[in-house]
């Protein structure tokens, strides 16, 4: 037995630190609930501390209240709930969140790349600038929330609730988002180019310059709606219903718009092929000239201009 050993404080203390990270790291099935910290030491992943994730809501205002650059890839925090908490840059690649509930938290770029958030529910929080590639939503619920600046590819969203959110400038390009209700959320410059919201309700909705250029929208509700100005190139309107909604000036090129509602809708200044007017319904809406000589003549009309104006 060798006795009187001295060995460095430095060397010891990096060896159970080192013992210790392996730990967590291999410790997936943590204890349920955020108040539970049976079997949990003080050391956790990447920089994060046990404080950052249990207890009581996080209060304070100073940015050493965030959690910032922590790793919790491929973690377990299912069914639990976090209140006040603000992550920044940390990352939830393949993390099991389903059932999570958050109120008042923030996250702020985020990786939440294939974790799974089904049928979590967010109340009060703030998702900026973040990324869902790949990732679950369905069944979620998202309540007087903030998104802005987010970015969902190839997720998996239907069915999904969101009320009184902030989609501002998020990127929703291609995503399935049938018969969802998004009315009168704020998405301004949001990318919908590609989406698919067949019998969505977006009425009332602010879509100050989103981009809906190859959309499906059949069936949508859009009544009321201010689209004027936006970019609708080849989108699908077929059967949505945009009475009393504005389109003025908005590039609706190639777009399809058989059997929509444009009852009092104003059209004056938008891009389009007036042929494709010629099944929808028109009382009330307002033209320009052009459309309006344009939609006589696709209907047969010898329209003679001679001495106007």
């Amino acid at each position: 037995m060798v006795t009187g050993l001295a060995v460095a404080p430095e060397f010891i203390d990096e060896l159970v630190d080192r013992f210790l990270h392996r730990i967590v790291r291999a410790d997936r099935a943590r204890p349920t609930g955020l108040n539970a910290s049976e079997g949990w030491d003080s050391v956790t992943r990447d920089g994060a501390t046990q404080d950052d994730l249990t207890g009581d809501a996080v209060t304070g205002d100073g940015e050493s209240d965030a959690v910032v650059g922590a790793d919790f890839a491929d973690q377990v925090f299912s069914g639990e709930r976090w209140i006040g908490r603000r992550f920044v840059d940390c990352r939830f690649t393949d993390a099991d969140l389903r059932g999570l509930v958050t109120e008042r938290c923030e996250f702020t770029e985020c990786d939440f790349s294939r974790a799974d958030l089904g049928e979590s529910v967010h109340r009060g929080s703030a998702l900026r600038a973040c990324v869902f590639t790949r990732s679950t939503l369905t069944g979620a619920s998202l309540v007087a929330c903030s998104l802005l600046g987010s970015q969902f590819t190839d997720c998996r969203l239907r069915p999904i609730t969101i009320t009184d959110t902030d989609l501002t400038l998020t990127s929703l390009g291609g995503a399935d988002l049938r018969e969802t209700d998004l009315a009168g959320l704020r998405m301004r410059e949001a990318n919908l180019v590609g989406a698919d919201l067949r019998g969505s309700s977006l009425r009332g909705a602010d879509l100050s310059g989103a981009r809906l250029s190859g959309a499906r929208l059949e069936g949508a509700d859009l009544r009321g709606t201010d689209l004027a100005g936006l970019r609708m190139r080849e989108a699908n309107l077929v059967g949505a219903d945009l009475r009393g909604s504005s389109l003025r000036g908005a590039n609706l090129s190639g777009a399809r718009l058989s059997g929509a509602r444009l009852e009092g809708a104003d059209l004056r200044d938008a891009v389009l092929e007036p042929t494709g007017l010629t099944t929808a319904r028109l009382a009330g809406a307002r033209v320009d000239v052009a459309i309006a000589v344009g939609f006589a003549r696709a209907h047969g009309l010898l329209v003679d201009l001679t001495g106007a104006d």
